[in-house]
């Protein structure tokens, strides 16, 4: 797997109320993935990037909904997560990776 498409698989970190619990209790991390994105691909990328071990990765595809604003119809984008679980004993520090 090439380098380039590695430092395209992880989109962003995905910050939320639920994310930042999992990640204090169970050494679990939320990113936003590529579309086409698989779960090897998404280990290695989060293991070359961040320099931790990788013990699963779960990925969960979120449909876009469809909502209506003044009478037109629209639809929102699809989103892929990537549910990243560590080795006990190590952590992402967001801050300190830029």
């Amino acid at each position: 797997m090439s380098k380039e498409r590695l430092l395209k698989v992880l989109v962003a970190p995905h910050v939320s109320e639920k994310s930042a619990l999992m990640a204090d209790s169970s050494e679990q991390y939320v990113f936003k993935v590529m579309p086409g994105a698989t779960k090897p691909e998404v280990k290695q990328a989060v293991e070359e990037l961040f320099d931790v071990k990788v013990q699963s990765v779960n990925v969960i595809n979120i449909k876009g909904k469809t909502k209506v604003f003044r009478g037109r119809v629209g639809k929102r984008n699809g989103l892929r997560k990537a549910i990243v679980r560590l080795v006990p004993g190590q952590e992402i520090d967001f801050v300190g990776a830029e």
